[in-house]
């Protein structure tokens, strides 16, 4: 899984039984290098030669992926996986216009390990109208739904989305807003630090009302789900027009701690709206790393239990990667991926294209 943040790669090896519960094998991160991180960055833009770009970044992508089957596989031969599932990195989400674009040539990946791929995963969703995304909520009530307990999951990657899990009734999930995205963004111009660790810079400020006002304006908090978001809706040009708009002078660091401010208040708001009876709430993704951003979850939301999911035997780090495993999964058994509930689409649908070893 490689996913909006741009970090680098977490890969897992996972054994699905039967009933489709996951048991966490081995895990393996792999960061980017800075170079192809500056290069998938400029390609979310429109840029001359572009196609031509990302099918090289695409190549530079199936080797690293190679390279972390490889560190995960150590002394497991290659015979004995069944499939490797395959995200990609994400360019353009455009669920509006039909179509979703993720990279990674998933035929050089097969070849490179001599293992199948499934890849692909979001077109199908939204071939049959939906929104391609979230797709991991099914996995989270696969794994994470508890019989007598109202739990949500939030994953706060570079894009922050919620799974409602009710007792009886319909699961929903959604993108809230940003997750990291925004943070990473806004530090790495000032400092050149790929993340604000612990939420530290941010911590160390003081929200701007005025600034956290025009931003929960933004006019994605007012689409009702189903509903899926990415760069396109939540980038540094954005932040940039908004700054410009208010036309005053507010320091980087309380920028920053304004920016934690929205990530957390637009994903409680959430939940506070579209969630009421829920009681738990447990927290996937590199967010979870925050302290500052869980702190000011917990204060936003009084009333519920907010904790990782390391709590239900889970590590935070490795829930994405691991629905993207059971994503596979469901492929290879003719299963279904998504849940139209989540994603909007016209009815369930097995997910993703095959690529065979």
């Amino acid at each position: 899984m490689s996913g909006t943040s741009l970090d680098g790669i977490d890969a897992v090896l996972a054994e699905i039984g039967p009933t489709g519960q996951p048991r966490l094998l081995h895990t393996h991160y792999l960061p980017y290098p800075d170079s192809l991180r500056a290069q998938l960055l400029a390609l979310h833009a429109p840029q001359a030669d572009e196609i031509h770009l990302a099918a090289c970044a695409a190549n530079k992508l199936a080797r690293l992926y190679a390279e972390a089957v490889r560190a995960l596989l150590d002394e497991i031969a290659p015979d004995s996986v069944r499939a490797i599932g395959c995200h990609g990195q994400t360019l353009r989400h455009r669920p509006a216009d039909g179509y979703t674009l993720q990279i990674g040539n998933a035929a050089l990946l097969a070849e490179l390990t001599g293992i199948a791929v499934v890849a692909d995963f979001r077109s199908r969703d939204i071939a049959a109208g939906g929104q391609g995304a979230p797709l991991v909520p099914a996995f989270h009530a696969q794994a994470l739904q508890h019989p007598a307990i109202h739990r949500v999951i939030a994953n706060i990657g570079g894009i922050a989305n919620i799974t409602d899990l009710p007792v009886d009734g319909t699961v929903h999930g959604w993108d809230t807003g940003p997750g990291n995205m925004l943070l990473d963004a806004w530090i790495k111009r000032h400092s050149g630090a790929n993340y604000d660790r612990d939420g530290a810079w941010a911590a160390s400020g003081s929200v701007h009302p005025g600034l956290l006002q025009a931003l929960a304006n933004h006019p994605y908090l007012k689409l009702s789900p189903p509903k899926s978001a990415g760069r396109e809706q939540f980038n540094l040009d954005g932040l940039d027009a908004t700054l410009s708009a208010l036309n005053q002078t507010i320091a980087p660091v309380d920028v920053q701690a304004t920016l934690l401010e929205f990530t957390a208040m637009s994903l409680c708001d959430a939940v506070r709206q579209e969630c009421g009876s829920a009681q738990e709430l447990y927290v996937c993704g590199g967010g979870a790393h925050n302290s500052a951003l869980m702190q000011r979850i917990n204060a936003l939301l009084p009333n519920l239990r907010v904790t990782t999911t390391a709590a239900l035997g889970i590590d935070p780090d490795w829930v994405e990667a691991l629905a993207f495993a059971w994503l596979a999964r469901q492929t290879l058994h003719h299963a279904p991926g998504n849940l139209p509930s989540v994603t909007g689409a016209r009815g369930e649908r097995i997910l993703g294209a095959i690529y065979p070893a």
